[in-house]
């Protein structure tokens, strides 16, 4: 069978059954579902389509044909993975998803792409006439990206994954920016295809962004006073034995925050009348005082 999988070609109606008409390419038969025909087609007409094996072996053509194709890159979500094989992609085929093969994977199955996740890819049939995924490179990205503004500064953006580094992260944003995250500025590595939500942190004069996924610093306030006035509120007595004068090191093992940010913490609570700071210890307003708080 010459090379017709994952393409759009033509091909002329032969035959028909109840639930569908059989179109001909260059004596290769494929199976046309007649629920996507409005309108009846006849013998001998021709069709044009996207032609694929469907997930039951059946060679099949559809009027609906993807984005993704043989040497056309679109975006595919992942359905499935299976650790011996790679990841099932859904392409918007109603009975075939397309596996990107683990060798094109990030060797730590960690990084995987999950379910939800999304990949830009093409297709390829090999030389048994199976069809897979292909994942875009840098050059697709760079081809199709758009230049970002000097006015993003700080702004909010959510971006996709598609290169992972040693040296850090690459990303496409939804407005098709390119952008880097330095490992510095994330708690963990991304998966591939995973969908961040970002923040820029600096835009290049290549129109290129650096992103961040660490909360600006108010908002790691806003977390880590949360934190503490739920540590305070579970208290037996609305009292924690710590203050700003505590050692880094208790604080850190009780916590798991520096003492910076907890001294910063400490400033979000006393500046909101939540707390209240003395005699080495942090006091809840409004809590019920035992006769150890001085006080009372």
């Amino acid at each position: 069978m010459e090379e017709l999988l994952g393409r759009i070609i033509t091909g002329k109606v032969t035959d028909e059954n109840e639930q569908d008409y059989f179109v001909q390419v260059n004596g290769t038969t494929f199976r046309l579902d007649k629920a996507e025909i409005k309108k009846p087609l006849k013998m001998g007409a021709n069709f044009k389509g996207f032609a694929y094996e469907n997930e039951g072996h059946d060679l099949q053509i559809t009027r609906n044909a993807p984005a993704v194709q043989v040497d056309h890159y679109g975006m595919g979500t992942v359905v499935r993975s299976q650790r011996t094989l790679g990841v099932f992609v859904n392409i918007g085929l109603p009975n075939k998803d397309i596996v990107v093969s683990l060798d094109d994977l990030p060797d730590i199955m960690e990084l995987w792409p999950q379910q939800g996740d999304r990949l830009m890819i093409a297709l390829r049939e090999d030389a048994k006439h199976r069809l897979w995924g292909v994942l875009a490179d840098g050059e697709i990205y760079q081809a199709i990206a758009q230049p970002a503004k000097k006015h993003m500064q700080n702004a909010n953006v959510v971006a996709t994954a598609y290169q992972l580094k040693l040296v850090g992260t690459r990303v496409m944003t939804d407005h098709f920016e390119l952008g880097f995250i330095h490992p510095s500025e994330r708690e963990r590595e991304p998966r591939l295809g995973e969908e961040l939500k970002a923040r820029v942190i600096g835009v290049h004069e290549d129109g290129t962004l650096n992103l961040s996924l660490r909360p600006r610093t108010y908002e790691a306030i806003d977390d880590d006073a949360a934190m503490l006035l739920a540590a305070l509120q579970h208290s037996a007595d609305g009292k924690l034995d710590f203050s700003d004068k505590s050692d880094p090191a208790a604080i850190k093992a009780y916590f798991g925050i520096s003492k910076g940010q907890f001294k910063r913490a400490i400033g979000h609570l006393l500046k909101d009348r939540q707390i209240t700071q003395h005699d080495g210890a942090l006091w809840l307003n409004n809590s019920e005082a035992t006769t150890d708080d001085p006080a009372k």
